[in-house]
């Protein structure tokens, strides 16, 4: 075909003294203008025709192809491709341009194999987490390494393409280098090794709810990738933390949680320990209207009167009297009530712990802790379920002749002054 350009150009009459640089000229732009023809076909035409094909037809792996850009870049393949193949036919063998165009294609195929493959393993990742009911395998990981591993591939292939010499050349030659390479991809390493012990112990998968204090991170896991993990925090930040601080430091993962259905309800109200006080016969009665008390009550009164029986049979001598008599309290029978209240409550569920436990007084006053589980995990429906019950404890203490501890603020202090 160089010769047909040659003598084609010699018949238009152009000078000797020119014919062989117009005709490298010229077979230049030839295989330059049909690259740019087919590029043009294959991406307009032909690509344009199997989107739509993709787009009706009734499978999802198809889709990705689209969202990942596979097809977009295997149209680039086509014009090098081309270039490749057209150059020797259309240039003289040993002259530079035919050179310089058969590496120029090499070099760019090269290139643009390895992204097509990397966009075909973007695509595994999608359709693995579409599909996939439990995400232990740290694919993410394996796939970064193997990205990795292709384009270092490719730039060693490029490199021996450019000095002209067999790329076995080139790798004989990182055996000298396997400390630097050590050096400079120990995070990597760490990453690979810390992503397959997390996921073969199961420790974190895309979408737990965890938290690390350390790095200020608490949220969603978005990302488990080769060297950093990607946390979506509440407040709608991200948080990068590197991969193999999961294995090398302690944090919190809130999966089990979801699986059981239920979250934890733990918190105080702490009592005046001056209101604490043993009941009269009086309020007792007074107490039976509460419904929730009734079982409580009756269990109490048989308790108490068995008590008397025996002791007024061993100490005939004594009278019983207020210290040596075992009496209601307050505090006691506020408990009794909470712990009814929690176990009648269709919020709470009754199949997991729920107490209601005195902690150690401190000089704020007698903690009373509420220990139990909410039967829902929603942030919202939780957090509603806690302060209803804390509503209703806190207007209720009263009745009970028990007043909730509070530091004395402005408006206390005005009312002092002015009795």
């Amino acid at each position: 075909m160089n010769e047909l350009i040659s003598t084609w150009l010699s018949e238009q009459g152009l000078s000797n003294k020119y014919l062989a640089t117009s005709t490298i000229s010229v077979g230049i732009s030839f295989v330059l203008l049909v690259a740019v023809l087919s590029y043009y076909l294959a991406k307009y035409q032909i690509l344009t025709l199997v989107h739509r094909l993709i787009v009706h037809s009734k499978n999802q792996w198809d889709d990705a192809l689209i969202e990942h850009g596979v097809l977009t870049r295997m149209t680039l393949l086509v014009p090098l491709l081309f270039i490749l193949f057209l150059s020797p036919l259309v240039l003289p063998p040993e002259s530079l341009a035919n050179i310089s165009l058969i590496l120029m294609a090499k070099i760019l195929l090269t290139f643009q194999i390895t992204r097509s493959i990397s966009a075909l393993l973007n695509v595994s990742r999608s359709i693995y987490r579409e599909g996939a009911k439990q995400r232990f395998l740290p694919l993410n990981a394996i796939i970064q390494i193997i990205k990795l591993a292709l384009y270092l591939v490719a730039a060693i292939v490029i490199i021996s393409l450019i000095i002209d010499r067999s790329p076995v050349y080139l790798l004989s030659g990182l055996g000298a280098l396997t400390a630097v390479l050590l050096l400079v991809f120990q995070d990597t390493i760490k990453g690979l090794v810390a992503s397959i012990q997390i996921s073969a112990n199961r420790m974190v998968v895309t979408g737990d709810w965890v938290e690390l204090p350390k790095y200020g991170a608490d949220g969603d896991v978005l990302e488990i990738g080769l060297s950093t993990v990607k946390i979506e925090n509440f407040d709608k930040t991200i948080t990068t933390v590197p991969t193999y601080a999961l294995i090398s430091d302690s944090f919190k993962n809130w999966r089990n949680m979801y699986q059981v259905g239920a979250r934890r309800i733990k918190r105080t109200i702490i009592i005046d320990m001056a209101t604490i006080d043993f009941y009269s016969a009086n309020k007792i009665s007074q107490l039976t209207n509460a419904h929730l008390l009734n079982g409580y009550l009756k269990k109490k009164k048989e308790e108490l009167g068995h008590d008397e029986e025996g002791q007024s049979a061993d100490e005939n001598a004594i009278t019983l009297n207020k210290i040596n008599k075992r009496q209601l309290t307050n505090i006691g029978t506020f408990r009794a009530y909470i712990t009814a209240y929690l176990q009648q409550n269709a919020n709470i569920r009754d199949d997991l712990t729920c107490m209601v436990r005195q902690l150690s007084a401190t000089e704020s006053g007698l903690p009373l802790e509420i220990y139990c589980f909410a039967n829902t995990t929603n942030w919202l429906d939780y957090e509603a379920i806690q302060a209803d019950i804390f509503d209703h404890l806190f207007a209720i203490a009263p009745q009970f002749e028990l007043r909730v501890f509070q530091h004395p603020s402005g408006y206390d202090w005005q009312q002092k002054f002015n009795q």
